[in-house]
């Protein structure tokens, strides 16, 4: 999770890419990567981590990120699925405030 907050914040595309798992993963997601303006992301708190057996995990995170001159979070459940020893992002969910 961290390295995926982190490729965010440097605008490593080809990493976020390759760390979403295929069944997942978005087709227009190089088209998300050239919209502007791009936040500028400053903070990450994990709050969970859950290992739910050898191969899948579920994160519970808080983003901070500014854009357009305003603060926002973003608040996200993530399912994780390691695959050949690898672990891939596979989808999140929005709690509810």
């Amino acid at each position: 999770m961290r390295s995926r907050y982190t490729a965010f914040c440097m605008n490593l595309h080809d990493y976020i890419e390759r760390t979403w798992h295929p069944s997942t993963r978005p087709k227009d997601l190089a088209a998300e990567a050239s919209a502007s303006p791009k936040p500028r992301w400053v903070g990450l708190r994990i709050r969970r981590h859950d290992p739910i057996d050898d191969d899948h995990a579920v994160v519970e995170f808080t983003a901070r990120y500014q854009l357009r001159g305003r603060m926002f979070t973003l608040h996200e459940i993530s399912r994780f699925l390691r695959d050949e020893g690898t672990w891939f992002y596979l989808d999140g969910k929005f709690p509810r405030r």
